[in-house]
């Protein structure tokens, strides 16, 4: 094998990532998960994006890094022969170019805006909203409310199985199997 082979193997393989990624990600592929056994240990860093940190290496830089070092390293070496020593540093930077746009892209645009999601923020208990189809007693209707700054929609019964009119504001008291079971809600402060 000589260089032009290596550098084409290189181009092909960082090429075939990059288009399997695209491919994976456009009908929504899923590849299967590793489980460790039980007490092994993860390296710090391999556990995913913790608090905006993400890894230098992982499959978009090297496949992008492939790509490019394989392409710019074919090209000098197979029309242009150049030194191979030459070629070898201009393949490299042309790689570590292409995998820090590609780190940029997903650290800056992707990932930047990425929280770990808390179970609090999405608890029901508590939460307000208003009756936009009644319910009737020992029935179900629909509650609006609002919650991490979306509009949402649930079904709901009464909690006492009484009847609650279209448009009262109500609290949620419990959330069990898709259904909210509400109360009407009553500002205190309003006598």
């Amino acid at each position: 094998m000589n260089w032009v082979d290596f550098y084409l193997v290189c181009f092909l393989v960082g090429f075939g990532l990059s288009a399997l990624a695209l491919l994976a990600g456009s009908v929504h592929l899923h590849w299967p998960h590793v489980h460790l056994p039980h007490g092994a240990h993860v390296p710090h860093g391999a556990q995913g994006f913790k608090g905006g940190q993400m890894p230098w290496f992982n499959f978009g830089t090297i496949a992008a890094f492939l790509a490019w070092f394989g392409g710019t390293g074919y090209l000098l070496e197979r029309y242009y022969s150049v030194w191979f020593v030459a070629a070898l540093a201009f393949s490299t930077l042309s790689g570590l170019a292409a995998a820090s746009v590609v780190f940029w892209f997903l650290a800056k645009v992707l990932v930047a805006h990425e929280a770990p999601l808390d179970p609090a923020d999405y608890d029901m208990t508590g939460v307000l909203g208003r009756l936009s189809i009644p319910i009737r007693q020992g029935g179900t209707g629909e509650l609006i409310y609002s919650q991490e700054g979306t509009r949402r929609v649930a079904g709901a019964r009464s909690e006492d199985g009484i009847a609650i009119p279209k448009g009262a504001e109500v609290m949620v008291t419990r959330y069990e199997r898709g259904i909210a079971y509400v109360r009407p809600w009553a500002d205190p402060l309003e006598d």
